[in-house]
């Protein structure tokens, strides 16, 4: 039994704009990637070819994720190839690939496939709904971190609701009682509603109702403005007696922070705040307490579901769930005594 290494990976600048610690890391990743065959044993099986196909996606945060779900993927199919005698070697190759560059009518076979291999992909960030059929027309696939309604595809995503609940409930341990959620789309659905239901779930756990007054976001066809939203919280703390905000991702939480400063409210002394996502603060602010999603668990579901959509294809479609991980930070404090 073997897993096979010999793999290409990401092409020099296939990730555009990457900073320099990410080029690091891929280019680590993709020298592993590269080494020989290992974990034989005597016998024959199944020969499984994976491909993983990633959307390369256009801001610098999720750019920073690629390196963790391949490593993921990569160390569990050690695991597998190792632990499954079914399995007679686990071969992978990685193919970077703009979403809108990916089409229907492509039917190319996973990179280093061979005859009388079996075959999958796993699909990392979205492409077109149409271009995911295809896929799966011609062979097995998992997506990761993206979600396809009218299609029958396994899916390993990140719990979000459950993340933000939990958010909710370290906010509640530390007496607060009138918080709000803000978020610079309507969370209509998608991951601001999950995240939305989150905090609804949270309150409700928590015997309270969530405030409509204090659910703040652009708007419908409005264009951002970072400002008019802080000052709008502003107006809900000063105001309503808010002395909370969960906001729907770190690239909300931040300007809020920012803003809310700007107008003499101190974070988290007269106002706390969480995010999501686990990213760094900007110079000058604390650190969001956050979350963030369990990428490298992630990329080893996707591994370990991908064999198992290969090895019974007549399964149903699953949805799994990995649990995100906390992110403490310096923006959660006890209320404000009036």
């Amino acid at each position: 039994m073997s897993y096979s290494r010999a793999l290409p990976a990401c092409a020099p600048g296939g990730i555009p704009a990457a900073g320099a610690p990410e080029v690091t890391r891929l280019g680590e990743l993709a020298a592993r990637l590269n080494g020989a065959p290992q974990a034989r044993r005597p016998g024959t099986g199944t020969i499984l070819s994976v491909e993983v196909l990633i959307g390369v996606p256009a801001d610098g945060a999720a750019r920073a994720a690629l390196p963790l779900i391949l490593k993921g993927v990569c160390d569990r199919a050690e695991l597998e190839a190792r632990g499954r005698p079914e399995i007679g070697s686990i071969r992978i190759a990685v193919r970077c690939q703009a979403p809108g560059e990916l089409h229907a009518e492509d039917r190319r076979p996973a990179r280093g496939a061979g005859d009388g291999e079996r075959r999958g992909s796993i699909l990392v960030y979205p492409f077109a709904e149409s271009a995911v059929e295809s896929v799966l027309r011609r062979n097995a696939a998992v997506s990761v971190l993206e979600g396809y309604g009218g299609l029958a595809i396994d899916v390993i995503d990140t719990d979000e609701e459950s993340a933000v609940s939990s958010l909710v409930e370290s906010l509640h341990s530390a007496g607060h009682r009138r918080i709000g959620f803000l978020s610079w789309e309507i969370p209509s659905g998608g991951r601001v509603g999950r995240r939305l239901s989150g905090f609804a779930r949270g309150l409700e756990a928590r015997g309270l109702a969530p405030n409509q007054d204090w659910i703040l976001n652009a708007g419908a066809g409005t264009r951002v403005d970072p400002g008019r939203l802080a000052l709008r919280a502003a107006r809900a703390v000063t105001q309503s007696g808010v002395t909370a905000f969960v906001c729907a991702d770190d690239d909300h939480a931040y300007p809020l922070i920012r803003g809310l400063q700007a107008l003499g409210i101190r974070v988290p002394e007269d106002c706390s705040v969480t995010g999501f996502g686990g990213l760094e603060a900007p110079p000058g602010l604390p650190r969001a307490s956050s979350a963030r999603a369990a990428l490298e668990h992630i990329g080893s579901s996707a591994l370990t579901r991908m064999i198992n959509r290969i090895m019974y294809p007549s399964s149903p479609p699953r949805k799994i769930l990995v649990n995100a991980q906390p992110v403490p930070g310096g923006t959660i404090a006890p209320p404000r005594q009036p």
